[in-house]
């Protein structure tokens, strides 16, 4: 019975659930990294994203008052104060880095250079000793307590207005749309009058055309770029913007044109034998007829590409990258945030986020016209 029509073959359940499974697995990561660019570099440290609705354990590294606020009480020398402003829920703390479980609250810890120290779970401190504190800054004190859950705009502060990383982000952000807007539109509007004559003109060697047009698609990309670094640098294109447009027209147009090739040949044959009864040039049915209905193609296919050139760095770095830093792209600036702020993870969060919230905004913008784009010629 699975055949007849109108009846739900059991196979579509295992479909559904792939689909619910692809769906998960794509947002689990995405998801986590939203959520990591609104938490501390303390909460990122301490725990996973999924624990950012609940209070966390940390170890935390602060420090008493220095022997400036030390006041005499009788015989003894005290400084009392708070580690912190608000309330710590203490369960653990040293005063050093390789015992920092060494004592638990309201016990007693001998110091270095004299006299006691006392932390209580709340966070408060007494120090005590027979002689004057001396020093210039406060005991470091080390404790594990349970902190409550935090998001924070300071993430997104810190990259788009911190003068360290606000005008690399940014000047990355502008010139990685100066790659990926030619960088799509160029290998479309070639792909497309491409396309056109291998599927409506007839002309010697279109089959044979047509055959070296799917090779390429499986022609790695690495193969060919040294060579071609060698041949813009012999022409004197070198690395700049129109080397890494020509690049990515390049690597595009071989999926551009075997894509939109398929769906113009799926058109109706009669409105282009009608057009052309009717006295329309090939110029004319490609801009007037074709063009509009392949519209799902193309958009399918601006999809692919500005998500690839957005999301590149191989070919930016061989192509496009110098010395001054002038021409970085977004992924190449989260990895210079990576070499030189290794430790601070929701900085890197954070621009990892905004580089992918571009290629998510086309996407969602545009996907309807992506099944469409991929699905057509399928069923005749």
């Amino acid at each position: 019975m699975d055949n007849i029509a109108g009846t739900k073959s059991t196979l579509s359940w295992v479909v559904n659930i792939s689909v619910v499974v692809l769906v998960v697995l794509w947002l689990f990561p995405t998801v986590g990294l939203l959520i990591s660019s609104f938490r501390t570099a303390d909460q990122i440290a301490a725990s996973g994203w999924w624990k950012a609705p609940f209070a966390t354990e940390q170890n935390l590294k602060l420090r008493a008052a220095g022997p400036e606020v030390q006041v005499q009480q009788g015989d003894l020398y005290v400084i009392e104060g708070r580690l912190a402003e608000e309330d710590l829920d203490i369960s653990v703390w040293g005063i050093s880095s390789r015992a920092i479980d060494a004592y638990q609250p309201g016990e007693v810890a001998e110091l270095k250079k004299g006299g006691t120290i006392t932390v209580n779970a709340d966070g408060s401190y007494r120090a005590e000793n027979t002689e004057e504190f001396t020093g210039k800054r406060g005991q470091r004190i080390f404790v594990t307590a349970l902190t409550p859950a935090e998001l924070t705009l300071e993430n997104y502060q810190n990259m788009l207005l911190s003068e360290e990383t606000s005008d690399g982000m940014v000047k990355a952000f502008f010139n990685t749309l100066t790659v990926t807007i030619p960088a799509t539109v160029i290998p479309i509007l070639i792909a497309a009058f491409a396309a056109y004559a291998l599927a409506w003109m007839d002309f010697p060697g279109r089959a044979i055309l047509i055959a070296v047009i799917v090779g390429l698609l499986v022609v790695p990309l690495q193969l060919a770029l040294i060579p071609l670094l060698k041949l813009h640098l012999g022409i004197g294109i070198g690395k700049g913007y129109l080397g890494v447009w020509l690049a990515h027209t390049g690597f595009g147009l071989p999926l551009a044109i075997y894509l939109l090739r398929n769906y113009m040949a799926g058109l109706p044959r009669d409105i282009i034998e009608n057009a052309r009864v009717d006295g329309a040039s090939d110029f004319q049915i490609f801009t007037r007829i074709i063009l509009p209905l392949s519209f799902p193609a193309l958009a399918s296919f601006a999809i692919f590409q500005f998500l690839w050139t957005w999301n590149d760095l191989l070919v930016a770095k061989v192509f496009l990258i110098d010395s001054s830093g002038q021409t970085t792209v977004m992924t190449n600036q989260i990895v210079e945030l990576l070499g030189t702020r290794g430790g601070n993870w929701e900085i890197l969060a954070t621009a990892a986020f905004v580089s992918i919230s571009v290629p998510l905004l086309v996407f969602f913008t545009m996907q309807k016209y992506l099944v469409r784009g991929l699905l057509a010629g399928s069923v005749k």
